[in-house]
């Protein structure tokens, strides 16, 4: 039972439970038996019935209508459907009820944030949710692999892209890959396997990491430095000279530090210094962490020098990072990342695209992990991060700005780049890998993308590119 401090009760004039609900509660149909359990909240009455608002239609609206009402700062109508929503969304219900309790932990969080409605940020710092939904677990590397390969959901990637890139570099004695992911290098295993068995030998490996200073899950126990000189070692065992990197450079900024020291590294060896390397991108669900255009940043003319890429009135780190990756002249860029919109700047709008999107992984969830599973609370904490990230979060600290598909690929085309259909092996690579899992995940081909689908709704999309 979650306990709060007293809150006053709502005056007579104000709409309460046993009386007459307020308007937007008459549109929402009643059914007694979708409600659980009732929880008391200090300050309201209990009613007889709280119908049939456990349905995700009527959490969506109620969900958007409390977030009105904390942007307006109106606690009092906050406060009650904040009410309805404790009672009718517990933590440990179905998907949908999890779902909506995370995005109610949000708001509150948000309202704590933002000091609007004080009697709500009163009830967050009593129930400190602002770190409860910050817990977050740091893997070790077998954890995180099996924590990998729950779902498709970053597999999906993996394969896509290692298929491509296996293709991109055939011929060259050396190889760069230049890993921007949220997954720790955990592509990279199945990537020197492959290509430790191409025909012509394997080459030398080069691997580059960016050590971005920010926190974000999943998180792992140990450092870069400690995971290269794994990763090394694997591709030893595998007959693979391995060199690693890490250079410090943020999404914040764009890895403008990373992108600096490539350049200089490509006219080095333009320069006839070293033998000429294959390079590759490999962008795995952390390109949406860069600032977007509606990150009040920077001005042009405070941008970084090596960054003098945008004509634009307004400076985009996301489109520049694309522009300078594009003067490097890789071999291949791959391009990962969930299939969403979270940029809006108005926080109903983000509530909406997130909850329609992240009911996946919640009903995902149900058909693999059991409830109490150490893996499973692992699995939704890190949703639960994600949803805070949308909703409590504004500016920089807000780096869940996912973009639908269609929108990067209208950013690599204004960046000179052209779009490359995935091979046959990379498609029935991908189909092989799903064959692993539940029977929801499908694939499907819109133009030269993959597509992964649960249910048949969109949740990530692999593309890949090269210098137009």
């Amino acid at each position: 039972m979650m306990q709060f401090t007293e809150i006053p009760p709502p005056q007579p004039q104000t709409p309460s439970f046993h009386q007459s609900p307020p308007p937007f509660f008459s549109s929402l149909s009643m059914n007694k038996n979708q409600v659980h359990r009732t929880r008391p909240w200090p300050g309201f009455p209990m009613p007889k019935s709280l119908g049939s608002l456990g349905d995700a239609n009527c959490m969506e609206q109620l969900l958007v209508h409390c977030a009105n009402a904390i942007e307006t700062n109106d606690a009092t109508l906050a406060q009650q459907i904040l009410w309805v929503l404790n009672n009718i969304a517990p933590a440990d219900g179905d998907s949908n009820q999890r779902l909506t309790c995370g995005f109610l932990r949000a708001l509150i969080a948000r309202a704590a944030k933002s000091g609007t409605c004080k009697m709500l940020a009163a009830m967050a710092n009593a129930q400190n949710y602002d770190n409860l939904c910050n817990e977050t677990h740091k893997f070790s590397i077998i954890e995180l692999a099996n924590f990998v390969d729950l779902t498709p959901w970053h597999r999906f990637g993996f394969t896509a892209a290692n298929a491509t890139i296996i293709e991109a570099v055939e011929g060259y004695s050396v190889v760069h890959i230049v890993d921007l992911s949220t997954t720790h290098c955990m592509q990279i295993p199945t990537l020197i396997d492959a290509i430790a068995n191409r025909l012509e030998g394997p080459p030398l490996v080069k691997l580059t990491v960016a050590g971005a200073v920010e926190d974000a899950p999943p998180m792992l126990d140990l450092s870069y430095e400690e995971l290269g000189s794994k990763l090394v070692s694997f591709a030893r065992s595998r007959n693979i000279h391995m060199e690693f990197q890490v250079i410090s450079s943020s999404y914040a900024d764009g890895f403008s530090s990373l992108i600096e020291q490539l350049r200089m590294q490509k006219l080095m060896y333009s320069g006839g210094v070293g033998e000429p390397e294959a390079l590759v991108i490999n962008c795995h669900m952390m390109l949406h962490f860069v600032p977007d255009e509606t990150v009040p940043l920077i001005s042009d003319s405070e941008a970084n020098p090596n960054y003098l890429f945008e004509s634009s009135s307004v400076y985009s780190p996301r489109s520049t990072l694309l522009k300078a990756l594009r003067c490097l002249d890789p071999n291949v860029v791959i391009i990962v990342d969930e299939d969403a919109d979270f940029t809006s700047n108005n926080v109903a709008s983000r509530l909406r695209s997130a909850f329609n999107y992240l009911w996946i992984p919640y009903d995902t969830v149900d058909t693999f992990l059991p409830r109490g599973s150490k893996q499973r609370q692992w699995y939704e904490s890190y949703i639960y991060w994600k949803i805070q990230n949308i909703i409590a979060q504004e500016g920089l600290q807000r780096i869940e700005r996912l973009e639908p598909k269609s929108r990067w690929v209208q950013r690599m085309r204004n960046a000179d780049f052209r779009a490359v259909p995935f091979g046959d092996d990379a498609v029935s690579e991908v189909k092989a890998m799903l064959d692993e899992h539940a029977a929801g995940w499908g694939l499907k081909k819109e133009e030269d993308d993959l597509v992964l689908t649960w249910k048949g709704h969109n949740v990530a999309f692999a593309a890949a590119w090269l210098p137009a």
